[in-house]
């Protein structure tokens, strides 16, 4: 009987050995059939994303016979097309491959822009009026002198006139597809930022020179008053001709508060040299040059042309009045932007410019300077 016993227990040890290991191979090929696609309802392939993006869709596999409506299936990952041509974008492509990406920098990188100072120093205001004006005295004729007691007072006369300055539009505009903004985010920002500073780039060119035809501002240097100096300095140096040119703006009795030059002029001025070959200025060359002549400040921008000044009462004698700041909008309504798909991006300003006195500015060419000799 014992070694009955001990057949029965062996037999029993081998039956659970067995159904144990059974078990395992049958829980591994569920697991096995879990991960393979059904393949009832496409035939799938691996290299094509279109196919992956079906398999991996919930509303593609619950499709029935009795299904009605829609199916919505959506690319994942890097697979928008960027349609813009080589006139936008550019001939530049990326070099990376699928296999070795290229390092990308984030942003765009722009031009350097232009420091725009005029603004600085000239008064500014606010209007809500499409035109600024304001009365001047166009003539005075002084007869004021000591009279004797009793005697009839002498008679002086004073005219006046009114002049205006109407408000003008700067703008411009860009057009960008609503794919280019959906696939690069950031290029509305850009396209705004360099559009402002296109739209102040102009304002300062209009403030200074505008020549106030057609929608063009007034500047300033159209209505300036010409050089004309009251001395003849000694071995004169363009030093002596912007010294003369700000006594000639004291005349109008309005303090001067700004000198504007080119700033290749203004290098070349901090390059001159005396008779033995020194410096003239004590910070030349390694020294901070502070940006001021004659004690007042000096306003260096390639705005003004080479070979040219302009000194002023800035403060006083002219205003800029803001009648909108500058203003970016964006746009799908516009022309044929919905058919297109395209978007319109708005920047403008208004502002008018107001030369009260044109006497306290005195713009003239310097002399040797910018010769290209020295």
């Amino acid at each position: 009987m014992p070694n009955l016993a001990a057949a029965i227990t062996e037999i029993g040890d081998k039956f659970t050995a067995t159904a144990s290991d059974l078990a395992s191979r049958l829980s591994e090929l569920e697991k096995r059939a879990a991960r393979e696609p059904s393949g009832d309802y496409f035939a799938g392939n691996d290299n094509n994303p279109l196919a992956a993006a079906l398999l991996d869709s919930k509303d593609v596999q619950n499709l029935s016979s009795e299904f009605r409506g829609r199916a919505v299936v959506k690319l994942q990952g890097e697979r928008a097309d960027i349609t813009s041509s080589n006139t936008t974008v550019g001939a530049g492509r990326s070099a990376g491959t699928s296999l070795v990406p290229g390092h990308r920098v984030p942003g765009i990188v722009d031009p350097y822009q232009r420091e725009l100072r005029l603004r600085d120093v000239i008064g500014s205001a606010r209007t809500t009026s499409n035109s600024v004006e304001w009365a001047k005295e166009a003539g005075f004729t002084n007869n004021a002198r000591p009279v004797t007691e009793g005697t009839t007072k002498p008679k002086s006369e004073l005219t006046f006139d009114l002049a205006t300055a109407p408000v003008r539009t700067i703008a411009h505009v860009f057009k960008i597809s609503r794919q280019m903004l959906d696939d690069a985010p950031a290029l509305a920002a850009y396209v705004g930022r360099r559009g402002t500073y296109g739209l102040q780039y102009v304002e300062e060119q209009q403030i200074l020179n505008g020549d106030g035809t057609g929608q063009n501002l007034n500047g300033i240097v159209p209505q300036a008053t010409d050089f004309a100096p009251a001395w003849n300095a000694t071995a004169e140096t363009d030093f002596d001709r912007i010294n003369q040119a700000i006594s000639q703006a004291e005349d109008s009795d309005i303090p001067v508060n700004a000198i504007v030059l080119n700033k290749r002029d203004w290098r070349k001025m901090l390059g001159i040299k005396d008779g033995d070959e020194r410096y003239i200025s004590a910070q030349s060359p390694f020294g901070l040059q502070d940006q001021r002549l004659w004690n007042l400040p000096v306003v260096a921008t390639n705005a003004m042309p080479a070979g040219e000044f302009l000194v002023g009462a800035f403060q006083d004698g002219a205003t800029i009045f803001d009648r909108l700041d500058v203003e970016v909008l964006l746009s799908t309504e516009d022309g044929d932007n919905f058919v297109k798909n395209m978007c319109t991006v708005r920047i403008e300003s208004r502002l008018a410019l107001m030369v009260s006195r044109p006497d306290a500015f005195i713009t003239g060419d310097l002399g040797s300077i910018t010769s290209g000799s020295e």
